[in-house]
């Protein structure tokens, strides 16, 4: 029996575009050499995570001190038509419209998302792809079933594809090695696989080329791993070696301790490094959560941009990518325009300018908005200190110089967990997994954007503050009792609609918050409990 990928479950539209007998292949050939590899880096993740917890705290290497004080290396850079980045749009590529609308918002660079802003239903995984295929040929131009039309414009952004980190699994699709052995394929090796087998060659043909962010990275281990994926596609593929650029996504503690040796193991791939801030956030929060009120952080509204803890860690990010030749690309602001309330709108866009303006003085090369209204808010932020330049790579920040404990010293003067700030996280929470067991990853909830990254804030800090004994300002003690009785009432307030998850999404909000053990994500059980193939009934599996 030769290694394969089967499929099973409801087909989605379109699928045989996408999972031909050649694609199936593909994607068993990144299985059979990199699912150990794989595995083996999940679970380094949990003895990591661990050992933080008991109180080994995370350092710079001292194994890779050459790398670091190694100043001759650099890395590949940008590739064609990832030259200029001073804005980025993100979004979900599985909404088609949303999909055409950041292709015609006048940013450089859109990254198309498979992972945080897309919920991973299976008619999602395959619109991606089915999205990303057509935009790349323009030929996604579509009509509503109300008449209203949405064409492509003659300029488009350089697309750069964000696949599902190496955490999550695509249960519709299994890996069998051998009879009896079939295993849930890697998300990350699936939405990586398909994107390139179908659209590599059509990039390049195109002037641009395969590009990639990685999300979730946590070490060079991981980095080093998709290294090897990428010479490995370019070998399958016939493509140059180097073709492919990636850019990480600095979000989780224990990357940032490893600057450095991530750009270094991805140096013939690598276009730079960008600062994930919310899903950061949430990493500092899951890594510390036992150690002490030291550890506790305050309302997510308290943790801004400017606190000392993520100043050290976005200055260091800038002074590293420049001094290798990378671009370093900002985080997103999660406030968006609300063209319903003009006093909100007009706060949403003044605190995206003064985000993007710190952003840019800081020596960032470009950074990310969430719609399109923001894209002309952050280009004149870096056409400021930009120019016609495209990027600030010549500033090499020789100012920064970030110890260890810097990265690890969460104190905020003057901060506090707030009476309203417990019934914010569990109102968020609550609201955005109900949106996303309906299939919508990017939900727009009180003027923010939100997606997988902050209800993971909101969901941990509650977990946190309840372990921790934490008493709000008002000197309310933060029990379970207390946020259980907050969700009820949340649940109550919220209206109901036809086809809504709210009980679905309450249930999965009191497990990742109020249960003793803590899990590592709260998109893995969720996945597991309402979206994968194995919840459906009658389905039918087919051999590649």
């Amino acid at each position: 029996m030769t290694k394969h990928i089967e499929f099973s479950g409801e087909p989605a539209p379109r699928q045989d575009e996408i999972l031909t007998p050649e694609a199936l292949a593909f994607l068993a050939q990144l299985h059979s050499v990199f699912a150990g590899r794989r595995s083996e880096r999940i679970r380094e993740r949990r003895i990591r995570v661990d050992d933080i917890g008991r109180g080994i705290d995370p350092e710079f290497p001292p194994e890779t001190r050459r790398v670091r004080e190694d100043a001759s290396w650099r890395v590949a850079g940008a590739g064609p038509g990832l030259e200029d980045r001073r804005v980025e749009i993100t979004g979900p590529a599985s909404d088609r419209k949303m999909t055409v609308n950041a292709l015609n918002s006048g940013a450089k660079v859109w990254l198309a998302d498979a992972e945080d802003a897309s919920s991973p239903t299976w008619a999602n995984v395959i619109a991606v792809q089915t999205n990303l295929f057509d935009a790349i040929r323009r030929q996604i131009d579509f009509t509503t079933p109300e008449g209203k039309e949405y064409r492509l414009g003659d300029t488009t952004p350089t697309i750069v594809f964000r696949p599902r980190g190496w955490h999550l699994k695509e249960s519709h699709l299994k890996y069998v090695d051998a009879p009896g052995t079939a295993a849930p394929a890697s998300a990350s090796l699936v939405d990586f696989g398909l994107y390139l087998f179908h659209n590599a060659h059509e990039l390049i043909a195109r002037g641009t080329g395969p590009y990639v962010y990685l999300p979730k990275i946590e070490n060079r281990f991981e980095a080093r791993l998709w290294d090897d994926v990428f010479t490995f596609t370019e070998n399958a593929l016939g493509l140059e070696h180097g073709t492919i650029r990636a850019t990480v996504l600095i979000e989780t503690i224990t990357a940032a301790f490893e600057l450095d040796e991530i750009l270094y193991e991805l140096r013939e791939h690598c276009a730079g490094l960008n600062a994930g801030r919310w899903d950061y956030i949430f990493s500092v929060i899951k890594n510390f959560r036992d150690r002490g009120p030291a550890f506790v952080l305050p309302d997510r509204s308290q943790v801004t941009m400017t606190v000392p803890f993520m100043r050290a860690y976005t200055e260091l990010l800038v002074a590293t990518c420049h001094k290798r030749g990378a671009y370093a690309i900002g985080g997103m602001s999660a406030f968006i325009p609300n063209r319903r309330d003009p006093e909100a709108n007009a706060r949403a866009l003044e605190q995206v300018s003064n985000d993007k303006g710190r952003e840019a003085d800081d020596g960032f090369d470009g950074s990310w908005v969430a719609h399109p209204d923001l894209v002309p808010i952050a280009r004149a932020q870096f056409d400021r200190v930009l120019g016609q330049k495209p990027n600030q790579f010549d500033r090499l920040r020789e100012d920064v110089a970030v110890e260890a404990s810097q990265l690890i010293d969460l104190r905020i003067p003057g901060a506090t967990v707030t009476d309203a700030g417990v019934r914010t996280n569990v109102s968020v929470g609550l609201r955005y997994i109900e949106s996303w067991l309906r299939g919508n990853g990017a939900a727009a909830i009180d003027n923010l954007m939100e997606d997988a990254a902050t209800a993971e804030i909101s969901r941990s800090q509650l977990w946190q503050w309840i372990r921790q004994g934490v008493t709000t300002a008002e000197g309310t003690p933060v029990t379970a009792d207390l946020v259980e009785n907050v969700l009820v009432d949340v649940l109550a307030e919220l209206p109901a609609f036809d086809g809504d998850r709210y009980f679905d999404a309450a249930r999965v909000f009191a497990e990742v918050t109020l249960g003793t053990e803590f899990p590592l994500f709260l998109t893995t059980g969720a996945y597991a409990d309402y979206l994968s193939e194995d919840v459906r009934t009658g389905a039918v599996k087919v051999a590649a």
